[in-house]
């Protein structure tokens, strides 16, 4: 065998394409890591960026020039010593004045539109109600309509992009709802919608997914954990599962659907022949509805079982403990499944009440209950949901960012 047949395969060198692609893909990582580094510690020196992220302290310069041409981050007004002495470092921050997304979560019996500002913090909420009916077009342009009005009360602040979060099977890829039962909505093009109405870019996903998101951005529950698990109990009640910063979706994002998995110890029939499954033993209907047939309220608001448990209603209190604690069941289920390093629950009853946070935990083995803990968005959650669909985009491509006006919307529908 002739020796040159021994000498190394040398792989062809990738194209000018290629290469351009691939050095693309590593600035906007970066971008990312310097930014969310800026979120997480700033005010904070380059210096300082440059040794919590790893990159050369001349990419960090370089990079935080870029964000804040885009005006992302500025310098803080004040510069600070290191021990009073040696030169000046001039600490960067993020702009949180410039900038806004909108968010959209679809519920069943009603939307919410917001506004949020680059800290996740809700700057103007409204909530549309769906007395009108659930049709797609009529809630989504009234949907868009409440945005539009949120947007001209805020004129001194530019919208960046808009995120719309809802439960039920959510394809992000293409922006669709695919099938939510209880709205009836099927192949919704939710993402072809929104932006036709706002101009503006639309990120579409579900509302357990976008709440993970937020929890690793803004959250004080889930920041730093390797994995994380949320369950979103409401009328829907799905889950998302988060490993190393990124939200497992699945073929055709359809990862998180729980709706029937079976619960222990449950009673309520579920529209699929079975009994006991997650969804139909704990959605708020479940529970408005046994509140309604033990007289403690009248309508199918759920609030008001909570406000009836406030008044002293003892079986008020006693529903809200056992949904609080199949809630827990739930999580004792998931656990078993995917171990996790955190477990956030948003459910109306552990997020208000301590006595039902203390029954859901003690549920979950008790060697694992410090790892579950309520929502970090107690009284916003449903619009930091949408918010974090469009403000993950932006942390994760902050260089893609192309902000847009508001005189650029079009008129919205009288």
């Amino acid at each position: 065998m002739p020796s040159s047949s021994l000498a190394p395969v040398r792989p062809p060198a990738p194209s000018p394409a290629r290469r351009g692609a691939v050095d693309s893909d590593r600035l906007r990582t970066s971008a990312s890591v310097v930014l969310r580094s800026v979120l997480d510690h700033g005010p904070v020196a380059r210096s300082t960026v440059a040794r919590l992220t790893g990159l050369s302290p001349a990419s960090v310069t370089d990079h935080c020039a870029r964000l804040s041409a885009l005006g992302l981050i500025r310098e803080a007004p004040e510069p600070r010593r290191s021990n009073g002495v040696g030169r000046p470092h001039v600490p960067v921050d993020l702009d949180d004045s410039r900038f806004v997304v909108g968010g959209i979560h679809v519920a069943v019996p009603y939307t919410t539109v917001a506004l949020l500002d680059l800290r996740g913090r809700v700057v103007a909420e409204r909530r549309l109600s769906h007395d009108g009916g659930t049709e797609p077009d009529r809630v989504l342009a009234d949907a868009a309509a409440g945005l539009r009005a949120l947007l001209t009360d805020a004129r001194s602040r530019t919208p960046l992009t808009v995120g719309v979060a809802a439960g039920g099977w959510v394809d992000r890829d293409s922006g669709t709802i695919v099938d939510h039962p209880l709205l009836d909505w099927h192949d919704v093009p939710v993402r072809e919608v929104i932006a036709a109405h706002t101009g503006l870019p639309v990120h579409v996903d579900g509302h357990a997914r976008a709440l993970v998101n937020g929890e690793r951005l803004f959250g004080a529950a889930a920041r730093g954990s390797l994995s994380v698990l949320h369950l979103f109990v409401g009328n829907v009640v799905d889950a998302a599962f988060a490993t190393h910063d990124e939200v497992h979706h699945g073929p055709r994002s359809q990862a998180g659907s729980i709706a029937h998995l079976p619960l222990a110890g449950g009673t309520e029939p579920c529209d699929c022949g079975r009994t006991g499954c997650l969804q139909a033993e704990l959605s708020e209907r479940t529970l408005c509805r046994r509140a309604r047939e033990a007289g403690v309220i009248r309508t199918s608001n759920p609030m008001h079982v909570l406000a009836a448990a406030a008044d002293g209603d003892t079986t008020a209190v006693r529903l809200l403990l056992h949904r609080s604690l199949m809630t827990g069941r739930a999580v004792g289920l998931l656990l078993d499944v995917l171990n996790p390093d955190t477990v956030v629950v948003t459910e109306m009853g552990s997020v208000h009440r301590e006595d039902c946070l203390a029954a859901l935990r003690e549920e979950v083995e008790s060697d694992r209950a410090a790892t579950v803990v309520p929502t970090s968005f107690p009284d916003s959650v449903l619009a930091v949901a949408g918010g974090s669909v469009a403000l993950d985009v932006v942390y994760r491509d902050p260089l893609g960012m192309s902000p847009g006006r508001l005189r650029a919307l079009p008129p919205g529908p009288t």
